[in-house]
């Protein structure tokens, strides 16, 4: 076979994975739907500080009579706000720890915002990930090796910090390759310090609504809370500032 030919074929059987098929798009499509049906049904309005106030009474009597469906459906709605990408998932927050306390209320919204994270993992993944490869240059391919290196360092870190949005966070992992197992242990330790914090400020609500004032959302960014925080984040790097260390000594060497 000729060069020419070859590299024909290369490239007819290369093409499909660089365009997404329609069958692969699929749930992209659903996650665009989604977040239409959300915005044009008004869904904005529900997922705020001013609906938690309105129907406080109603949420903590439905909550106190439906204890089991309740907890349910929080970590179901919980998981869809984040693998919607939808805004209201900090008010969300708020309201498990004004429903079912700290410790409850940090365990549902962990476990719900790493299911939703997941699961748009696995959408970004099955649906762009081969056209994101093919458009990589080599640059991100060397990020994408760094990041396979020391990816539980690099997502504890920037789970910890919030340097980038939570669902850019979410979506990135999935077009370097991040192992599933890897990426799902990451979210769900890296997010328990803050969302601890969240569902604090949020377990206070009685007495914010009956002052009639507006919780400190800024809490997270006081110092002895933020430090405690960016400290666990330092430490998640370190390994990766070891490997760096030995790696420049055996080149000097």
């Amino acid at each position: 076979m000729s060069s020419e030919t070859q590299a024909s074929s290369d490239s007819v059987e290369q093409s499909p994975k660089s365009k997404p098929s329609i069958g692969r798009l699929l749930p992209l499509l659903v996650l665009v739907a989604g977040i239409v049906a959300f915005f044009a049904l008004g869904g904005a309005d529900y997922l705020s500080f001013d609906a938690l106030s309105r129907h406080r009474t109603d949420l903590l009597q439905w909550t106190e009579q439906n204890r089991v469906l309740a907890v349910v459906v929080f970590i179901l709605g919980y998981a869809a706000v984040v693998a919607f990408s939808l805004p209201g998932a900090t008010w969300m927050t708020l309201g498990g720890g004004f429903l079912f306390g700290v410790v409850g209320g940090t365990m549902m919204v962990v476990s719900a915002a790493t299911l939703g994270a997941i699961a748009i993992f696995l959408i970004a993944r099955y649906a762009l990930a081969d056209y994101f490869h093919a458009k990589m240059g080599a640059s991100i391919r060397k990020m994408e090796a760094g990041f396979q290196d020391n990816a539980m360092s690099y997502l504890l870190f920037l789970r910890l910090v919030p340097v980038f949005p939570f669902w850019l966070v979410n979506l990135v992992p999935a077009f370097l390759g991040v192992p599933l197992r890897t990426y799902a242990i990451g979210t769900f330790i890296g997010i328990i310090p803050g969302s601890a914090v969240y569902v604090s400020v949020g377990n206070g609500l009685g007495a914010v609504f009956d002052a009639g004032g507006t919780p400190d959302m800024g809490i997270i960014f006081k110092p002895e809370i933020l430090g405690p925080i960016v400290g666990l984040a330092v430490l998640a790097l370190v390994p990766i500032l070891h490997k760096k260390f030995k790696k420049n000594k055996s080149e000097e060497a």
